[in-house]
């Protein structure tokens, strides 16, 4: 289940039940056979071995065999990461995969051969309830294989409210009217943009959050870029989030001590009013809150602007979904899809909801985020409900993506490198993993 990880799809709170792949019981009933004499089934689940997806998956199988007695659902965990993802592979490929498991959404799910080895769900009546940037990610050749578990992340620009209301700005539509934001904040005193390369994934955000924006400008971009026949440098749409990355730094929007600043220290500074908008993923909000409960109100997001304010919208980063394999027949299949379709379902949204504070939106249509949520989180929420007003990030829609984009954006961020120059050099660090990946045109 999809929360919070920088470490993984590129841009971690680890840690739990098992290091190895040993069951957490959930549930009361049953029995191992597919059905036994009483009817009942049990059925097994497999998750990441992380603390919140554990209790997201405790909560989802106490609230679903609440409704369905005749049917017990066993927990097992994997690790995280690419040993998770090499056990996902090789428990597929070897017809040892539990009746439902979960995984990764994107160029990731792409990976697992769905077609061969999931059960399609496109027949399920629930899936015209999916959202439909949710529903891309999860289907091969027009059949739809996942439903969401979790909310959905943006890459935006968290900010202060009441620095803003101070101040008499509104959150900016264009790119423009940021760095006019920015150029009152800095004159009030005030950090305008901070920046935590002591960690140098957050320094990607004004590239991989600008993508609505570049897919609104050049629709067709994700798979030009996936067959080598666009690039970051040669894109003007595209080039826009190096520009906007050295723009910030040029004009000295920048706190001081960016370069050594860390995650932790960039939600000091905007829950407390030292610095004023945080480029980051929506995802970060509940660890601040946990440390600056004053930051549930005090905290807004809006998403990166572009150039055109008729197009402004949010790039959004999907949960992960849970999956049937084909090995799954019989009453074990009943019983998954019932699970299946439970998660699915606003039921299922205020089960996950009870578990754990959302990262953003639920991508089912009749979901309503709970009305404590952050501010930061409800903000999220028209970006979803107006077309084409949200975007999947790039590596959704692309398996391209290179290793050394945090490094190059640190560079372009601080001055080292030029943007035009960062755009070229990691047009070349991706061209190593697309000819790994055995893309057509590289």
């Amino acid at each position: 289940m999809m929360r919070f990880r920088p470490g993984a799809s590129g841009l971690a709170l680890l840690a739990v039940c098992s290091l190895t792949l040993a069951a957490c019981s959930a549930g009361s009933l049953g029995s191992s056979d597919d059905a036994g004499g009483n009817g009942a089934v049990e059925i097994t689940y497999l998750i990441g071995n992380q603390d919140q997806d554990l209790k997201d998956a405790k909560q989802l199988v106490k609230d679903f065999t609440a409704k369905n007695a005749g049917i017990t659902i066993k927990i097992e965990t994997r690790p995280a990461g690419t040993e998770g993802d090499n056990i996902v592979k090789t428990r597929l490929s070897t017809g040892d995969m539990p009746e439902v498991f979960n995984y990764n959404t994107g160029s990731l799910f792409q990976a697992i051969a769905p077609q061969k080895n999931l059960v399609s769900l496109s027949d399920q009546p629930y899936i015209g309830t999916m959202d439909d940037n949710f529903k891309n990610t999860v289907t091969a050749d027009g059949q739809v294989y996942g439903v969401p578990v979790g909310g959905f992340m943006g890459g935006a620009v968290l900010y202060n409210i009441p620095i803003y209301k101070r101040l008499g700005l509104t959150p900016p539509k264009t790119w423009a009217e940021f760095m006019a934001n920015s150029a009152k904040i800095k004159a009030a005193g005030i950090a305008p943009v901070i920046q935590t390369y002591g960690e140098t994934w957050t320094a990607q955000l004004f590239v991989l959050g600008d993508f609505h924006n570049v897919a609104a400008a050049e629709p067709d971009f994700a798979d030009k870029y996936t067959k080598n026949e666009a690039k970051y440098a040669t894109s003007p749409a595209a080039l826009k989030g190096f520009e906007h990355t050295e723009a910030v730094h040029d004009a000295g929007f920048e706190n001081k001590d960016f370069a050594s600043a860390k995650l932790p220290d960039g939600l000091k500074m905007l829950a407390t009013g030292k610095g004023a908008q945080y480029p980051i993923l929506s995802g970060v909000v509940d660890n601040m809150m946990a440390t600056y409960p004053d930051a549930k109100e005090n905290v807004g997001l809006f998403a990166l602007p572009g150039d055109d304010a008729s197009k402004n919208g949010l790039t959004v980063w999907t949960p992960g979904a849970n999956y049937i394999p084909k090995t799954t027949t019989g009453a074990k299949l009943d019983a998954a899809k019932k699970f299946l379709a439970f998660i699915a379902s606003p039921d299922g949204c205020k089960s996950q909801a009870t578990s754990g504070a959302p990262t953003g939106p639920y991508a089912i249509k009749g979901c309503t985020l709970p009305a404590d949520v952050p501010q930061a989180i409800k903000d999220m929420q028209p970006y979803l409900d107006k077309p084409g007003a949200s975007s999947l990030a790039l590596e959704f829609v692309s398996p391209v993506k290179g290793p050394s984009l945090s490094q190059i954006t640190v560079e372009v961020g601080s001055g080292i490198r030029k943007a035009k120059d960062g755009a070229a050099r990691y047009d070349e660090d991706v061209k190593k993993q697309a000819q790994q990946l055995g893309l057509a045109g590289w």
